[in-house]
């Protein structure tokens, strides 16, 4: 939209170029002609004088009309720019909508905490409430990285230790410390894990270890 406007503008600058030099094409013969004698007659001088008057008018209307659409430009940038910070400073507003409810949940278990008899439903209602919030994060394209039983994979996991394991193979994953999560394709956060291990360490997991040490 931002091009469309400032090729209009262009093309009336243009559009008024060609305006002004048709007016002075066609009265330049006359011009010539009027200028031609030493002296020139009372009617030349007028015919002169309404040449320039008529050249000055359109002049003036060309003037005001670029000035006006650079006016419309100039506005229609400003609420542009406007419309730009406001969708960067409130572009999470949805996805904060639809938390809500879910934080709502949770500040209503907190208040009847105290009232609670039945430590059952209260675990069920914390678990209706958790399964709400992972179904936001699922909504969000906000998934889990499943590890446990996975090869280590320095891409989605970062190893904490190493420890001998007779259930897994080496350079498995058989512990997680803390989940790792993925935003659409990418990984915002690698999951912490434990890796099996064997008598020879995997280069990758030291490498990864020393990282942390670092």
């Amino acid at each position: 939209m931002d091009d469309k406007l400032e090729t209009e503008v262009n093309n009336e600058t243009i559009q008024g170029n060609e305006e002004l030099n048709k007016i002075i094409s066609d009265n330049e013969e006359n011009i010539q002609d009027s200028t031609g004698s030493s002296e020139p007659s009372g009617a030349e001088i007028a015919k002169l004088n309404e040449v320039i008057s008529n050249l000055e008018k359109e002049k003036n209307e060309f003037k005001e009309k670029f000035l006006r659409k650079m006016a419309e430009f100039d506005n229609y940038k400003r609420r542009t720019d406007l419309e730009q910070q406001n969708l960067l400073k409130y572009g999470g507003e949805r996805t904060i909508m639809k938390l809500l409810p879910v934080v709502d949940d949770i500040e209503r278990s907190i208040l009847h905490i105290n009232e609670a008899t039945d430590i059952e439903t209260f675990k069920q209602g914390f678990q209706l409430i958790f399964e709400k919030f992972t179904k936001f994060l699922n909504d969000q394209e906000i998934k889990k990285i499943e590890c446990l039983g996975k090869p280590f994979d320095v891409n989605f996991h970062e190893a904490l230790s190493q420890q001998p394991s007779n259930e897994y193979p080496p350079h498995t994953v058989i512990m997680e410390f803390q989940s790792g999560y993925m935003y659409k394709e990418k990984v915002i956060r690698h999951a912490q894990v434990i890796v099996s291990a064997d008598n020879e360490d995997s280069p990758e997991v030291k490498a990864t270890e020393q990282e942390e040490t670092n």
